[in-house]
């Protein structure tokens, strides 16, 4: 018992116990600050993904200095990575915007829609060294793009896709599939997941990497009812018989 205490003290043992996430990556959809405060500290996730249209249901400027503002936040309540989406009609002022979003910071993944102006952007910021996401991914075929330029990111909408009539689940699988067959290292990072099945049913088929909205967070703690009884039945024996606990312990360290 001795011995096993003091290895606790050791910072080789504190280091053990960093949360280990293995290949996966959960990013929370929103720029709304009050819900990463909530649930970043969870620990389940990687970083934040946000876009011009999350933004504006945040109340944030989509403008340079704001985006720079935020990912400041987002950094400061423990993302590792956050994705800004540039904006302009062409290649150029996408590349542009990219340059000023990323700012010279790795953490900073800059997005851009999968076009051909968009694809053309992600090829010079990638040649500059900033990292990428092709976004607004909609069939498995442009997983084809994604690879070939070199993408770091590419976001298909799994919820969009099926509710244009195509099989969302089926197409993210396949652009998985593609990707490995080219022997690429893009991630798809499946983005419009509307339910914890949705997500549960891709992990298992071996995608890891997501963006979800914060009701979807919750979900994820609020889809089996039995775990929050079994909680709430150990804190009630807890509680009920404090003195006993006390008592089984001091045994326990007299013994060691």
């Amino acid at each position: 018992m001795r011995e096993f205490l003091c290895l606790l003290t050791l910072p080789a043992a504190l280091s053990a116990l960093v949360p280990h996430r293995g290949a996966s990556r959960f990013f929370l959809d929103t720029a709304d600050e009050a819900e990463w405060a909530s649930l970043l500290p969870l620990g389940i996730f990687h970083g934040v993904t946000t876009n011009p249209v999350l933004l504006q249901r945040a109340g944030v400027e989509c403008t340079v200095p704001s985006c720079h503002h935020l990912a400041r936040r987002a950094f400061d309540y423990g993302a590792a990575e956050v994705m800004l989406q540039a904006w302009g009609g062409s290649a150029d002022a996408l590349v542009s915007c990219g340059q000023a979003l990323s700012g010279g910071d790795e953490r900073v993944v800059v997005k851009v829609p999968i076009t051909a102006e968009g694809t053309r952007a992600a090829s010079v910021l990638g040649s500059l060294g900033i990292r990428v996401c092709l976004t607004a991914c909609y069939a498995s075929e442009q997983a084809l793009v994604a690879t070939a330029v070199g993408a770091e990111y590419l976001a298909p909408y799994l919820g969009r896709m099926d509710d244009a009539g195509k099989d969302g689940r089926a197409e993210c699988e396949r652009m998985e599939a593609i990707i490995s067959g080219l022997g690429g290292s893009t991630r798809v990072l499946v983005a419009s997941i509307r339910h914890v099945d949705s997500l549960a049913r891709l992990a298992a088929a071996g995608l890891d990497t997501f963006t979800f909205s914060p009701a979807v967070a919750r979900e994820l703690f609020e889809v089996e009812p039995l775990t929050t009884a079994a909680a709430a039945e150990f804190e009630a024996a807890a509680l009920a018989a404090p003195e006993l606990v006390e008592e089984e312990e001091l045994e326990m360290v007299v013994a060691a």
